[in-house]
């Protein structure tokens, strides 16, 4: 069977049945397995270090930073580059070195959605109703052999995924995903593991994503995950572009 969590077994966990039936039953178990409300809550920022592995061993180093309410950074590290895609709740920009540029400029409209999704502090599933989405428990479905809770997930935005949540864990352990890119629909597969405690919550720290039918799977794994660092809010707010010095006149 799947490893799905390596460090929940210290918990206490009651043992429960597969027999819930509605989604606000197995959300409400979910909430209480990672930590409970409170726990969460309590979390005002997030650092995740890790590195990002691709096909045929293509790896860089990540760090991701998020802050209450709504605010992201994604760095990502290569041959001494760091790109930049960051959200301040407002607006959202990128820095792009490997193109030439190094003055942030706006995101584009899919890449400003995905990070839109990406600021979601505690993700879709906590709060989803204040937070508009809908959730509806669709039956049962196997993940690598086991079943599994499947969840439909409808966002405000109209986006639909699909939540595969572990049965004896109430955790997620994969997610499906329909993205537009570049005018096309997409299918995405995301699988969750390792799940590890950090200031009281549970999360994980390895996520593999692949579009499906492909076997070029790309992985994040977080060696390191901080809660209640330190992250001054301009680390989200777009930098000012340099000044430009007036032509010298002839």
């Amino acid at each position: 069977m799947r490893r799905v969590v390596l460090a929940i077994g210290a918990l206490a966990l009651l043992a429960v049945s597969t027999t819930a039936q509605t989604a606000d039953e197995i959300i409400a178990k979910y909430i209480k397995t990672v930590g409970g409300p409170e726990k969460i809550q309590a979390v005002k920022t997030l650092r995740r270090t890790g590195k990002f592995t691709g096909g045929g061993g293509f790896e860089a180093a990540i760090v991701e930073e998020n802050k209450r309410s709504n605010m992201v950074r994604q760095e990502f590290s290569l041959q001494g580059l760091t790109g930049v895609n960051a959200y301040d709740g407002k607006s959202g920009w990128k820095i792009e070195p490997w193109q030439g540029k190094k003055d942030a400029e706006p995101l584009g409209e899919e890449e400003m959605k995905q990070i839109v999704e990406d600021s979601d502090f505690d993700g879709p599933l906590v709060n989803y109703q204040q937070k508009k989405n809908k959730i509806e428990f669709v039956g049962m479905e196997p993940v690598e052999g086991t079943d599994a809770f499947k969840l439909k997930v409808t966002l405000a935005n109209g986006d639909i995924r699909y939540y595969y949540m572990d049965t004896d864990y109430y955790v997620p352990i994969k997610i499906d995903t329909k993205r537009m890119i570049r005018g096309a629909e997409r299918e995405y597969e995301t699988s969750l593991g390792d799940y590890k405690e950090v200031a009281g919550w549970y999360l994980p720290h390895s996520v593999e994503v692949n579009a499906k039918g492909s076997q070029n799977k790309q992985k994040v794994t977080y060696e390191k995950i901080e809660a209640n660092v330190s992250i001054d809010d301009s680390r989200f707010t777009i930098p000012a572009t340099p000044a430009k010095a007036p032509p010298v006149k002839p």
